[in-house]
């Protein structure tokens, strides 16, 4: 199970990101907008060691080799802005590449270069007002042609939710509401990833 980071700092915010890792959490996407490259460095760094491979950095991507990190995600904007040369220059290098998508038709429109997507939203967000799906992703699924990237659910996930959407057609799926905006993080996540391990 994939969760996003606070786009915002929180309180015991690494002490708890630390706590996911040790109950199973797969990625951690270190979503941090507003963040330079040394408070990027800064927060990497305070997260156990053993966990660096499953961290996966949204920004300042030049940073990943010296981190120890192998994993970058490209959000919809600077992967439509990035040289197809880059990305391929990136995979070569030995990183794993994921990105943001918002239709099945840009999913569908993807390179080889990406090991998974995000597709969002699927429902309305938790943690971003007045976000919510145009169009019924459920649907569009149906005509899903790129079978090489994995599909991520993203926006509106929740433990009432997630048995629906990993048996029909999605991969896996994507925290974030559901973790920083609500209490009882830890709980949430479990009861998450029990849904999600049972399907």
């Amino acid at each position: 199970m994939i969760i996003i980071s606070s786009p915002i700092s929180e309180p015991n915010e690494i002490n708890l990101i630390n706590s996911l890792f040790q109950e199973g959490m797969e990625l951690f996407h270190v979503r941090k907008p507003d963040f330079t490259a040394e408070e990027i460095q800064s927060f990497v760094t305070a997260i156990g060691l053993e966990y660096r491979k499953q961290l996966v950095l949204q920004s300042h991507h030049h940073l990943a080799k010296a981190l120890g990190i192998h994993r970058i995600h490209f959000m919809e904007s600077s992967r439509i802005t990035q040289k197809e040369s880059e990305l391929k220059r990136y995979k070569e290098s030995g990183l794993i590449l994921s990105t943001s998508v918002h239709s099945i038709d840009d999913f569908n429109d993807l390179q080889n270069d990406f090991d998974y997507a995000f597709l969002s939203p699927v429902y309305e967000s938790i943690s971003k007002q007045n976000y919510k799906p145009k169009t019924d992703l459920f649907e569009q699924i149906n005509k899903r042609t790129n079978h090489t990237t994995k599909l991520i659910a993203l926006g509106g996930i929740s433990d009432e939710n997630i048995k629906f959407i990993l048996t029909n057609g999605f991969h896996d799926v994507a925290l974030l509401g559901t973790i920083w905006n609500q209490n009882n993080s830890i709980e949430n996540f479990k009861i998450c990833q029990k849904i999600a391990l049972s399907c």
